[in-house]
């Protein structure tokens, strides 16, 4: 028997309607979008099928969504492309302590090549205060960049308010935001921003493609050099298949994001509830309230996070992003927060989703408690 899946902030599986809008451009469907034939017509026409479908999701025009080969690329292009394309305006970026690698590098890259950047601390909760990025702004600041989700804890920061301190300044803004979309509203004007990131497999899609909003007007380098594809932003033939479902996905979850938000927080609480009855010394790392509605990450004490997984093979969960599983390192999130080392190694990421029933989770709370029993009386 599969372990019950409890990672869902690692991947998503595909939806099955999203496989089925793929399959045809495996298949009959394979002309390329710039082709001037019918096979081409066809693909060009399930590419801006999917751009109004995810444009619809993010409440923004078509012709700002740039599609990608993922988050990673998208935060690269945001990052990095406006940055250098704005360097005029300023060589100062704004950003956070708790960003993924996809953020962070780009960050450091730009250092190499003259910029200064300020990385803002979060709270015990992992909360960034929006009056610290205004204190932080400098007449160089040229973009500040914050994600809306964390990946690990799913704290929520206040964009909207971020972004207005962005408009009122005339500062870029970007957001992070793979983790979100598709599970809490993330619409372009209301968290206003210029840029946003899109990772289709976080919302079940397949892996290996994403978009970046860009707001028109907004100029921004692509780091790619080609042909003119996606506004000459992210050149090379599109990835008609994926493309077309991730467009499903983003259609799916237009639809279903309320009713899935409400069932999933229901799920996660109940979780958290069942964990503490059969569990003494369980604590919660992140926001209590302004928390991705899928994310529980705990801390059980006197046991390590890592060695309770493996005590509990039934279960497919992780102690923190899956990009950096198995370093052996306290996660740097949990140390930004200010965790400590005890506690932090404690810590397991159990993250629901569409498909996780309540029968999963009363059995996963079982296997965890009988894990940590275990782990305790063997002084673990």
């Amino acid at each position: 028997m599969k372990p019950i899946y409890l990672d869902y902030n690692a991947t998503t599986p595909p939806d099955p309607e999203v496989v089925e809008e793929l399959l045809p451009y495996l298949t009959v469907e394979f002309g390329n979008p710039s082709s001037g034939h019918p096979y081409g017509w066809k693909a060009r026409e399930a590419v801006e099928l999917a751009r109004a479908r995810l444009a619809g999701l993010l409440g923004c025009d078509p012709s700002e969504v740039i599609f990608t080969s993922g988050g990673t690329e998208a935060n690269n292009l945001a990052i990095i492309g406006a940055a250098l394309a704005n360097k005029e305006r300023g060589n100062h970026i704004i950003s956070t302590t708790i960003e993924h690698p996809a953020v962070l590098r780009p960050l450091e890259r730009l250092v190499r090549h003259g910029f200064s950047v300020t990385l803002l601390p979060v709270d015990a909760t992992g909360f960034l205060d929006a009056d610290a990025v205004r204190r932080a702004v400098t007449p160089d600041t040229v973009l500040i960049t914050v994600m809306h989700a964390n990946n690990e804890v799913g704290t929520i920061q206040p964009l909207r308010q971020i972004g207005s301190i962005a408009r009122e300044k005339g500062i870029l803004f970007h957001t992070d935001a793979a983790q979100s979309v598709g599970k809490i509203p993330a619409e372009v004007e209301d968290l206003r921003v210029d840029l946003l990131t899109v990772a289709g497999h976080k919302f079940y899609a397949p892996k290996g493609v994403g978009a970046l909003f860009v707001r028109r007007g907004v100029k921004v380098n692509p780091c790619l050099l080609g042909a003119s594809q996606e506004e000459g932003l992210r050149p090379g033939t599109e990835n008609v298949p994926y493309i077309a479902a991730l467009g499903k996905a983003a259609q799916l979850a237009s639809r279903r994001l309320a009713a899935d938000r409400e069932r999933i927080i229901s799920l996660r609480d109940r979780f958290h509830e069942k964990l503490k009855s059969l569990i003494d010394g369980v604590s919660l790392n992140g926001h209590p309230v302004e928390r991705l509605p899928n994310t529980l990450n705990v801390s059980f004490a006197g046991v390590l996070g890592a060695r309770l997984l493996e005590q509990t093979p039934e279960i497919a969960a992780s102690t923190g992003s899956a990009c950096h599983e198995g370093s052996g390192e306290l996660s740097g999130v949990l140390k930004a927060m200010g965790t400590s080392n005890e506690r932090g190694f404690g810590a397991v990421r159990l993250s629901l989703g569409r498909t996780t029933t309540v029968e999963e989770i009363e059995r996963a709370a079982q296997m965890l408690a009988r894990g940590v029993k275990e782990l305790r009386a063997a002084g673990h």
